[in-house]
């Protein structure tokens, strides 16, 4: 088990226990973006959904971010959709919900959690994507749902859905 992993079964041991799982094979791009729309449509049709918080795991180069960019392209935010790498936090308002898309790989300092307000974001309305969770992983509450990606020799990517809540378990009844 590499770093990633060990960061990522921890984090999951502190929260929640999963309550349920699903595993996927997204063989190609097209493949994660179907299921970003997927995932939209959900949001669109289901308002009590657009409060989950959402972790993404998976290695440089996974395909995390690129998995927000098609959602957040498919839920209808307009204009260049930009990582948070740096800047750790990226807010979009669309008219039903706010959607905000951390990036905790550069994050190091507690402080910074407080300083930025983060948790006043977490405690309020609308949906939270986190990439690398498991560097905040002392601050951030339990996953809704946790998505981990991991890149196959193939490019491929295998993915495991896992529901830590009841607000995750209907999201992944939802997921295909």
């Amino acid at each position: 088990m590499n770093a990633i992993e060990n960061a990522v079964e921890k984090t999951l041991v502190m929260h929640a226990p999963i309550v349920e799982s699903r595993s996927l094979l997204w063989r190609s791009e097209a493949d994660t973006q179907a299921f970003a729309e997927q995932f939209a449509q959900q949001l669109a049709a289901r308002p009590a959904l657009r409060n989950a918080y959402v972790e993404l795991h998976g290695e440089l180069g996974a395909g995390k971010t690129s998995l927000v960019r098609h959602l957040l392209r498919a839920l209808g935010v307009p204009g260049r959709v930009k990582s948070p790498t740096y800047t750790v936090v990226e807010p979009y308002s669309l008219p039903n919900f706010n959607i905000w898309h951390f990036d905790f790989y550069r994050f190091n300092d507690p402080r910074e959690w407080e300083d930025a307000g983060f948790r006043d974001i977490f405690a309020s309305p609308g949906l939270k994507l986190a990439e690398w969770p498991e560097k905040a992983a002392a601050h951030v509450p339990p996953a809704d749902l946790a998505i981990k990606i991991e890149v196959l020799a193939s490019e491929a990517r295998s993915v495991q859905l896992c529901a830590g809540t009841a607000t995750g378990v209907a999201l992944l009844a939802c997921l295909r």
